[in-house]
């Protein structure tokens, strides 16, 4: 491995045979020699809210649940990934940290896994920026290397816009736009050069 895509976005190609990843925007956590890890940050679960993380986890008195604001209740949730669709991922900036348990992506975002930056987003006093997601894309050594070989991916480099701001909706459209692309500009057939 030569080069990093920690803190970078892929793009799925049309190209791509896996179904699960189609018009798939994932930010890169971590990419090393041992694989790579990603979360697709345009894919909202349909049906589930931030509320249900809370009462399954049983994170609050249900008075205080209930009593939580809309923005909060009614927050999205992504589906991360394929792997571990059970387990909790949170994107966030970098004023909030939890030492031993936020892993610095960049110099703008950090991730962390545990209950106490959900109490925090419903309770207390929330990263400025974060999203939350269940499951998360994991390659083994040298897969994402072949995959990218293979026109599987594109890559654009990281923006706050894009990971936090923009719509989930228009996000995968935006990334294609960071590179000068269109999908009416992309190929349905993979080729090398």
């Amino acid at each position: 491995m030569s080069i990093s895509l920690k803190g970078q976005f892929l793009i799925a190609m049309p190209s791509m045979g896996d179904k699960r990843f189609l018009e798939s925007l994932i930010y890169i956590i971590d990419h090393n020699e041992e694989g790579a890890m990603g979360l697709v940050v345009n894919n909202p679960m349909q049906g589930m809210q931030f509320l249900d993380i809370l009462r399954e986890m049983k994170l609050g008195e249900e008075d205080k649940l209930i009593n939580l604001s809309p923005k909060i209740q009614e927050r999205e949730i992504l589906a991360g990934g394929p792997v571990e669709k059970g387990r909790g991922f949170v994107l966030h900036s970098k004023d909030y940290s939890q030492k031993n348990n936020s892993l610095s992506i960049n110099d703008e975002i950090s991730m962390s896994a545990t209950s106490d930056v959900l109490k925090a987003i419903a309770f207390g006093t929330p990263p400025k920026k974060n999203l939350f997601a269940l499951g998360y894309c994991g390659w083994s050594p040298m897969q994402l290397e072949g995959e990218l070989k293979n026109n599987g991916w594109l890559i654009t480099p990281h923006t706050s816009e894009l990971l936090f701001e923009i719509p989930y909706n228009e996000r995968y459209d935006f990334a294609l736009s960071q590179i000068g692309a269109t999908r009416a500009s992309l190929s349905f057939t993979a080729g090398n050069a």
